[in-house]
């Protein structure tokens, strides 16, 4: 296993951050950890990073105990934080050359990681000049620079413009094929982009742990439907495949199906059935963004 993570707690003073969570990330896997903000997503980061130490529980990071054996860990790990710790009068080069005498690395390993990141246009400047989407990449090539074996991202695409986005998101994917990557973030479609699993803390506690093609095949077809008047929840159990009907305002109605089939025309022909005219038709998929508001409020 890449990580370990067994009943882990933390607190702040009276406060319980992490409250026994447990996973565990195999080697070469793309995992997205989601949670509101306060959720001890950045919590479990720093524990599994060295930078904090856990109250209960065991971790472990490419089999070193994160208390036992830090040194191991962070010569393991490529950690980019949420709020990027950079030297902005340094040149790029100047700052991973520093680094890289932290540890003890190649020279020549500055450029391989470079190039990696999509630098070399920039690497001539000094990080104060550089765009947000460039910082990071000069995070990321920080966090590679020792070639880690794991790495973990907290909201590595916080402020970015949509450009940036996807640069630093195909960079991630890219890295991925090789590495291990554990990353945090608020962004749904992120996550469907770039990982393999997703897990799911609120309030300190574990609520969904599963795969992104599992989650996938078991999502339900919703369709938003405005009718010209107002009708009986009732009405709806005629409808086959139906799991649900929620009155969302007035004569409007989400009405779920498990199927695959495009159930707008049985929604047609209910209407026609029952006398009522369509004034507004959507649909749309139960996605990781409905799930995640289920599970987190």
């Amino acid at each position: 296993m890449s990580i370990t993570v067994k009943e882990v707690s933390k607190f702040y003073g009276e406060q319980k951050a992490l409250d026994k969570v447990s996973f565990s990330l195999d080697k070469g896997e793309i995992v997205g950890f989601l949670g509101p903000n306060g959720a001890g997503k950045s919590t479990m980061m720093k524990i599994l990073t060295t930078y904090l130490k856990a109250n209960e529980g065991e971790a472990a990071v490419n089999e070193f105990d994160v208390e036992g054996n830090q040194q191991e860990v962070q010569k393991s790990v490529g950690y980019l934080p949420e709020h990027n710790p950079l030297y902005l009068d340094m040149y790029v080069k100047e700052y991973l050359n520093f680094n890289a005498n932290v540890y003890k690395t190649s020279k020549r390993r500055i450029q391989e990681v470079i190039e990696l990141t999509g630098l070399t246009p920039e690497s001539h400047k000094k990080i104060g000049q550089l765009s947000k989407g460039y910082r990071q990449r000069v995070g990321l090539a920080n966090a590679l620079l020792h070639d880690p074996k794991v790495l973990i991202l907290d909201e590595p695409t916080t402020g970015l413009d949509p450009n940036q986005l996807v640069e630093i998101r195909e960079l991630i994917k890219n890295v991925g094929k090789e590495k291990t990557v554990f990353l945090s973030t608020h962004i749904m479609q992120e996550v469907e982009a770039i990982c393999d699993r997703v897990i799911i803390i609120n309030k300190g506690q574990i609520v969904a742990d599963a795969k992104i093609n599992e989650l996938k095949k078991d999502q339900q077809q919703i369709i938003e439907v405005e009718f010209d008047y107002r009708i009986e929840e009732a009405l709806f159990n005629s409808l086959t495949g139906m799991v649900n009907a929620k009155n969302t305002f007035d004569f409007t109605w989400e009405i779920s199906f498990n199927t695959d089939d495009d159930m707008r025309s049985a929604i047609f022909d209910f209407a026609s059935i029952h006398d009522l005219k369509i004034l507004k038709l959507d649909t749309k998929n139960k996605n990781l963004e409905s799930l995640f508001r289920e599970l987190t409020n």
